[in-house]
C-alpha cells in the first residue's frame, strides 16, 4: 500500500485540531526556550571549551533536530517566519562547522575530535539520523536545501567509513535511528546509495560481535541474532522499535518476505505479551527495556514516552505491508493513551516515564539504605530533562499525526484512524466529519475511489453502516469493512458503539490479578485521588457496574462515574471476618489527562469480583 502523507490532510475541527494548536502555540516555543537555556542550540557553534557552562552531550544534536523537524511539519500548514529564522541560524552553524569530509557532531568536535567512530555506545549515527530526518522535512516544507546538502555530505562520509573503508571500530549503530532516516533520504533524493547504506546496517546487525555497555549483552541493542532470525522484542525499547520500523520500511522497498515475517512475529510478541493497556512498552527502568512476557508492573512501569511513539511508527509502517487492523488498533491505543499522557494538557511539560499507578505515600518513605529503593516514576511532568529526547519527539509526532489516517492500494482507500479532516491527493479527495473519540458517529465523503475499507476497532462490538443514506453491504476481513462505491462521490456513515466497558487482563499479568480497567471507545480511564474522597486503591467495582458519563471541558473528553464499594467499619490490621463495605461511586478521567492537577494517587486497574 502507499501512504497518504499528512501534507495532504488538514485537520478541520475537534480533538486533534485542538491538540495540534497547543503544540504550535505553546509546546514549540517552550521547548526552544528550555533547549536554549541548557545550551543545546549554542552547542551547534562548536566553540565550547572546558570550564564553560553547558557541556555538550552526545545526543544534543538529536534534540535540536527533532525540534527542527517539528517546526517543518507545522509550517507546512501555517508559515512562521520566527521559527524559520531560528532554524536557518542553526543550519548555518552546522554548515560552518561541518568538516571537509562531511563529519558533524557538536559533542565530538569539541570534546573528542580524534575519537570519532570509536565508541558504538555513543550516539554519532543516531544524531546523524535525526539531523537527516530534519533536513528532509525542512526541505519539503520550505524548499531550502542547505541542511539537506550538509546531511547528504555527511551520509556520503558515513558510507565511506562503514561500507567502503570499514575503518570504524564497529559495524552497526548502538542506538538505531539512522536506518529509517536513510529510507526517508532515499525517497526524497532517489539516490540508491542511501537505500544500500540502510540495508548494510540492517543486514549486519547481529552478524558480527559488537561493542556494548559494560555488563550488557547483545539483546540490549537487538544484536543478539541476525534481524531476519529475530522473533521476539528484546532490549532497549526505543532502539528496538526504531529498528523494527526501519526493517518494515526496507521490507516494503525491497519486497523482502523474510524481513516482513520477522517484523510481524516481533509485533505480535510486543502487543500480545509485552505491551501495557495504554500502548506503553518497556516495563523495566533497567535498560529502558523489554523483559519477559507478561511482566507489566503498574507502580514501577517505565513505559517511556519515546518508546510508545516508536511503536506507533512501527505499527503505522506495518499497515503499509498488510491490511490487518491489529496494526492500526495499536496505533490508536497509543494515540489516545500513552502518546498523549506524555505531554501536559497545557502543552508545556512532559513525562519521560508514564506509570500506570501512583501511590503518593510511598514517595518519601525511609529505608535503612536511602540509595536502595524501587524505581518510582515522577508524579508530575517537567519542562526539560537532562535526557530530553521526549519533548521534541512528542511534538513531531503530534504535528504529523495525520500520517496515520489513510493508505491507498489499487483503487481502495483504507481508513485506519478517525479524525475530523479534509484530504486531497491527485487521485481522490476524502473528508471526515466526526467528534470521535467523544462519540462514535463518523461521516466520510469520498470522491475518486472505487472501494473503501474502514477499520472496525477491536474494542467495538456493535456498529452500523450506511452508504449514501441507505443500508450497505460490506465484507469484513481482518478487521476492515470493505464497501464497493457505486457513485463518483459517495458518503459513508459509520456509527461505533461507545458504551464503556471493563477490560480484564490475562491472569499471567500478576500485578493485575483480580482487577479490571475501564475503557470507553479507545480511551483508557484512570482514577485520581483528587477526585475521590476515599482510598481509590480500595475501591471495588460492582459485579455489573453502572456507568454515568459527564463531558468535561478541561479534558475535552467525557469523564465517567462508576458504581462500586469501599471498605467501612473496622480497619484492624488483621481480622477473622471480611471488612464491611459500603456503596460508592468512583470518578474516572481519561488516562492521558492524569497528573495535571498536582501530586495525587492514580490507578488504572480497579478491584473486581468478576
Amino acid at each position: 500500500m502507499e501512504p497518504i502523507s499528512f501534507r495532504c490532510t488538514t485537520l478541520t475541527d475537534g480533538f486533534w485540531k485542538n491538540r495540534q494548536k497547543i503544540v504550535g502555540e505553546v509546546s514549540i516555543d517552550n521547548i526552544y526556550k528550555r533547549f536554549s537555556e541548557t545550551g543545546r542550540f549554542a552547542a551547534l557553534h562548536c566553540d565550547w571549551k572546558k570550564g564553560d557552562a553547558n557541556e555538550p552531550h552526545i545526543f544534543w544534536d538529536s534534540d535540536v533536530a527533532k525540534w527542527i523537524e517539528s517546526v517543518a511539519y507545522l509550517i507546512e500548514k501555517e508559515p512562521h517566519p520566527e521559527w524559520e529564522t531560528i532554524v536557518d541560524e542553526a543550519v548555518d552553524a552546522i554548515a560552518a562547522n561541518q568538516l571537509p569530509d562531511g563529519y558533524f557532531n557538536s559533542c565530538y568536535l569539541v570534546k573528542n575530535p580524534d575519537k570519532r567512530w570509536t565508541n558504538r555506545t555513543d550516539h554519532e549515527l543516531y544524531c546523524a539520523g535525526h539531523l537527516t530526518e530534519a533536513a528532509v522535512a525542512y526541505a519539503e516544507a520550505t524548499g531550502k536545501r542547505k541542511l539537506l546538502d550538509c546531511m547528504e555530505k555527511y551520509m556520503d562520509c558515513i558510507y565511506r567509513v562503514f561500507v567502503t573503508e570499514k575503518s570504524a571500530t564497529f559495524t552497526t549503530p548502538g542506538h538505531e535511528e539512522i536506518e529509517l532516516a536513510l529510507i526517508k533520504l532515499y525517497h526524497f533524493t532517489k539516490n540508491e546509495k542511501y537505500l544500500e547504506l540502510c540495508r548494510f546496517f540492517i543486514d549486519n546487525r547481529g552478524v558480527t560481535d559488537e561493542q556494548e555497555y559494560d555488563g550488557v549483552d547483545h539483546r540490549y541493542s537487538q544484536s543478539h541474532l541476525p534481524v531476519r532470525e529475530q522473533r521476539t522484542a528484546e532490549g532497549h525499547c526505543v532502539r528496538a522499535a526504531y529498528l523494527y520500523s526501519a526493517m518494515a520500511d526496507l521490507a516494503k522497498e525491497t519486497g523482502d518476505r523474510e524481513l516482513f515475517t520477522a517484523c510481524d512475529a516481533i509485533f505480535d510478541d510486543i502487543t500480545t505479551k509485552k505491551m501495557y493497556i495504554t500502548g506503553g512498552i518497556g516495563s523495566s527502568a533497567r535498560g529502558e527495556a523489554f523483559t519477559v512476557p507478561y511482566d507489566l508492573p503498574n507502580l514501577t512501569a517505565y513505559s517511556e514516552s519515546c518508546a510508545a511513539l516508536a511503536l506507533a511508527w512501527f505499527a503505522g509502517r506495518m499497515t503499509m505491508l498488510r491490511a490487518d487492523s491489529k496494526y492500526a488498533d495499536t496505533v490508536e491505543r497509543i494515540l489516545y493513551n500513552n502518546g498523549l499522557s506524555s505531554v501536559s494538557l497545557d502543552g508545556k511539560a512532559f513525562f519521560y516515564v508514564n506509570p500506570l499507578e501512583i501511590r503518593t505515600e510511598l514517595l518519601n518513605r525511609h529505608t535503612s539504605q536511602s540509595n536502595h529503593h524501587e524505581n518510582l516514576p515522577l508524579t508530575e511532568r517537567k519542562e526539560v530533562f537532562d535526557c530530553s529526547c521526549c519533548p521534541p519527539n512528542i511534538t513531531r509526532f503530534l504535528a504529523s499525526v495525520a500520517d496515520f489516517l489513510y493508505t491507498y492500494e489499487d483503487g481502495t482507500l483504507f481508513v485506519h484512524q478517525y479524525m475530523a479532516s479534509e484530504t486531497k491527493t491527485e487521485n481522490f479527495s476524502v473528508g471526515q466529519k466526526t467528534s470521535y473519540p467523544n462519540d462514535g458517529k463518523i461521516e466520510i465523503a469520498v470522491k475518486g475511489v472505487r472501494r473503501i475499507a474502514l477499520r472496525i476497532p477491536a474494542w467495538c462490538h456493535d456498529y452500523v453502516f450506511t452508504l449514501n443514506g441507505k443500508s450497505a453491504d460490506y465484507a469484513l476481513e481482518k478487521g476492515y469493512a470493505y464497501l464497493d462505491l457505486t457513485e463518483e462521490t459517495n458518503t459513508v456513515a459509520l456509527t461505533l458503539d461507545m458504551t464503556p466497558q471493563l477490560v480484564f487482563p490475562s491472569s499471567a499479568v500478576r500485578d493485575c490479578l483480580g482487577k479490571a480497567a475501564v475503557q470507553r471507545g479507545p480511551i483508557v480511564y484512570c482514577a485520581e485521588g483528587v477526585d475521590n474522597d476515599f482510598d481509590i486503591m480500595a475501591f471495588r467495582l460492582d459485579e455489573s457496574p453502572v456507568f454515568k458519563e459527564d463531558y468535561d471541558e478541561t479534558f475535552g473528553m467525557y469523564t465517567l462515574r462508576v458504581s462500586g464499594s469501599v471498605p467501612s467499619g473496622s480497619s484492624a490490621l488483621y481480622s477473622f471476618v471480611p471488612q464491611e463495605r459500603e456503596y460508592a461511586e468512583i470518578r474516572l478521567i481519561p488516562y492521558f489527562a492524569f497528573a495535571n492537577r498536582g501530586e495525587t494517587d492514580m490507578e488504572i486497574y480497579l478491584l473486581s469480583d468478576r
